[in-house]
C-alpha cells in the first residue's frame, strides 16, 4: 500500500486502505456480496439471519442475530454488542458517524453529545438475539450504512478510543494482526469463522501481509518483477512503467473503469478566498484537466460533476464552466479572480506526499499563482493527511481530495457537501459546504431506497448540476484503477465495486 490506513480500528478507519481489510474482519448485521461488478453492490445478510425487516414507513429496522456467533477471540456475540458498537463509533468518532448514524438513528445525536447514556432508538434482546433500530426519518441507504465495517460488531467493553495498533476482536473470515504503525500489518484467516458457517461469506484462501511504502514507483516495479504480489489499486502506476507492464505483464494487468470514484480539489466555502463564488468559478474555469491527466499517467477520465459517470444521478447536461477536455481557460479564470476581489489572497494548498498526488497539487499551486492568488503548497505525510485536514479548527483553504464510493448510492457522495456532515474531528466536508438547497434536497432524496434509485435519477441529476454550477468542488477527473498482480496470483480474484480487491478471493497458482 502506498499509504497506511488512517486506522485499522473499525470505529475510526474511514479511508480506502482501512476499509479493504476491515471489511473482512468486521462483519455487520448485513454485508456485501463477494462478487464483481454490480452484483458486488448487493447487500446480503451478514451476522443477521436475514435482511432486516423494514416497517413503520421505512423508519424501523428489525433483525435477529444468528446463533452461535463468536468473536475472533472466541467470546460469544450478544445482541447488546451491536448497541455498544454504534455508541463507540459515535464517541471516537468514525468519519461517517455524524451523517450516517447521528442524524439517522433516534437518540444517537443526544448520545454523541453526552446528553444521553445510551441510544434510545436501539433496542436489543440478548436472549432472542433480536435487534430493533428506529430512525428519525426514513433513510433509503440505511441497509448500506449497516454494512459499513464501522458497524461490524465488536465486544462490549472495548475501550471508547481509537485503537489503531491493537484493533478489537471482530466477527469475520479474517482478523488483523502484527501491526507495525505506518509500516506493515497482516490479515490472517480467523479459525473461528469456519465453525459459524455463514452463507455467502467465504473463509478465504490465503493470509495477506501488507507493507506500507510511499514509493509507488518501487511498489509497481516490485510487482512487475514478481517480488511483490499485489499493487495497491488505490495508487497510480507511474507512466514510465506502463510500457514495460504492457509488454511483459499484460496478462496480469487490467485498468478498472467501472468503480465509482471522483478526484477533486476542495475549496473552503466559509473562508477567503473561496468564500467568493467567483473565486471558486475561476478554479473550475481555468484548471487544466489534461495536465492533471498527464501527471496521473493517463488514468483520469475528465469531467466536472461530483457524481461519477457510473452513479445514478450523474448529469447528462453540459459542464457550466467549459468543456473539461479543452485544457481550461486561463484568461477567463484571471478575469474571475479580479472580479472576485480576491486577487493576491494567500492560499495554502494541502497535499499528500505520494505520487502523483503531490505532483497534482504542485501543478495546482502553480495554477493558482498564475491566475492571481499567492499560493504555497503544504505537504503532509500520507498516513495522517486526511485526519489532519479533517480537523475543523484548521479550516484548510484548498487541497487534494478524492472519494471512492462507500456504497452505490449518490447520497454517499453528498456526505461530503452536506452541512450536517461537518464535525470537529475526522470531518469529511473539507470545503465546509452548508447550502440549504443541497441539505434539503439530498435529505429528501436520501429517503429513496438504493434499489429504487432510478425513480429519483432526474432529481439527483438536477442537484448535481446545481452543485457544479455553484463550483463547490473542483473536479479534475474520475479515476481508473490498476488491478496489477504478480505472476503467481491466480487471475480469478474478485475486484469489488465497494472495496476494490476482495482479499478473500486471492489464490496462489499451484
Amino acid at each position: 500500500m502506498g499509504t497506511a490506513p488512517d486506522s485499522l480500528d473499525p470505529g475510526k478507519g474511514y479511508t480506502t486502505q482501512a476499509a479493504e481489510p476491515d471489511w473482512l474482519a468486521y462483519t455487520g448485521l448485513v454485508t456485501y456480496a463477494h462478487a464483481n461488478g454490480q452484483a458486488g453492490g448487493q447487500v446480503i445478510p451478514g451476522l443477521a439471519t436475514s435482511l432486516p425487516k423494514i416497517s413503520n414507513g421505512g423508519k424501523t429496522y428489525t433483525a435477529t442475530l444468528r446463533k452461535g456467533l463468536v468473536f475472533s477471540d472466541g467470546k460469544p456475540v450478544r445482541a447488546s454488542d451491536f448497541t455498544y458498537t454504534i455508541e463507540r463509533a459515535l464517541k471516537i468518532p468514525w468519519g461517517g458517524s455524524g451523517q450516517f448514524v447521528g442524524a439517522t438513528i433516534v437518540g444517537a445525536a443526544d448520545y454523541a453529545k453526552g446528553s444521553a447514556k445510551t441510544i434510545s432508538g436501539i433496542k436489543t434482546d440478548n436472549n432472542t438475539g433480536k435487534i430493533t433500530i428506529n430512525l428519525v426519518t426514513a433513510y433509503g441507504a440505511f441497509e448500506n450504512v449497516l454494512a459499513f465495517p464501522a458497524m461490524g460488531i465488536i465486544p462490549t467493553g472495548t475501550p471508547m478510543k481509537d485503537q489503531p495498533n491493537n484493533p478489537p476482536p471482530g466477527v469475520g473470515p479474517y482478523k488483523i494482526t502484527s501491526i507495525v504503525p505506518n509500516a506493515s500489518f497482516s490479515l490472517v484467516r480467523n479459525p473461528e469463522w469456519s465453525k459459524m458457517n455463514i452463507p455467502g461469506i467465504p473463509a478465504g484462501n490465503v493470509d495477506v501481509n501488507v507493507k506500507i511504502s510511499s514509493n509507488v514507483d518501487a511498489n509497481a516495479l516490485g510487482v512487475l518483477q514478481n517480488n511483490i504480489d499485489v499493487f495497491d489499486w488505490a495508487d497510480t502506476i507511474p507512466g514510465s512503467l506502463l510500457p514495460q507492464i504492457n509488454a511483459q505483464a499484460k496478462d496480469r494487468f487490467q485498468k478498472k473503469s467501472d468503480f465509482n470514484s471522483t478526484y477533486y480539489v476542495f475549496m473552503n466555502s466559509k473562508n477567503k478566498p473561496f468564500s467568493s463564488p467567483l473565486a471558486r468559478q475561476a478554479v473550475v474555469t481555468g484548471l487544466d484537466q489534461n495536465a492533471m491527466n498527464r501527471l496521473g499517467s493517463g488514468t483520469l477520465i475528465p469531467g466536472c460533476f461530483f457524481l461519477p459517470p457510473n452513479m445514478v444521478g450523474h448529469p447528462t447536461g453540459t459542464c457550466p464552466y467549459g468543456d473539461p477536455k479543452s485544457g481550461g481557460d486561463l484568461t477567463k479564470a484571471k478575469q474571475l479572480v479580479q472580479q472576485s476581489g480576491m486577487a493576491g489572497t494567500p492560499v495554502t494548498v494541502w497535499s499528500e506526499t505520494r505520487s502523483p498526488r503531490q505532483q497534482w497539487m504542485t501543478y495546482y499551486t502553480q495554477f493558482l499563482n498564475s491566475i492571481g492568488f499567492k499560493a504555497t503548497q503544504k505537504v503532509i505525510a500520507d498516513a495522517t493527511y486526511f485526519t489532519t485536514i479533517g480537523e475543523l479548527k484548521l479550516h484548510p483553504q484548498t487541497g487534494f481530495a478524492d472519494w471512492n464510493q462507500d456504497f452505490p448510492n449518490p447520497i454517499d457522495f453528498y456526505l461530503l457537501v452536506q452541512g450536517t456532515a461537518i464535525q470537529p474531528t475526522n470531518n469529511q466536508n473539507f470545503g465546509e459546504v452548508d447550502d440549504p438547497k443541497i441539505n434539503n434536497e439530498s435529505n429528501q432524496l436520501g429517503q429513496v431506497p438504493t434499489a429504487q434509485l432510478n425513480t429519483a435519477a432526474s432529481r439527483w441529476q438536477a442537484l448535481d448540476q446545481y452543485t457544479a454550477q455553484k463550483a463547490y468542488v473542483g473536479v479534475f477527473g474520475y479515476q481508473t484503477f490498476p488491478a496489477f498482480t504478480s505472476n503467481r496470483v491466480d487471475q480469478s480474484y474478485i475486484f469489488h465495486p465497494v472495496y476494490g480487491f476482495d482479499w478473500s478471493s486471492f489464490k496462489v497458482k499451484s
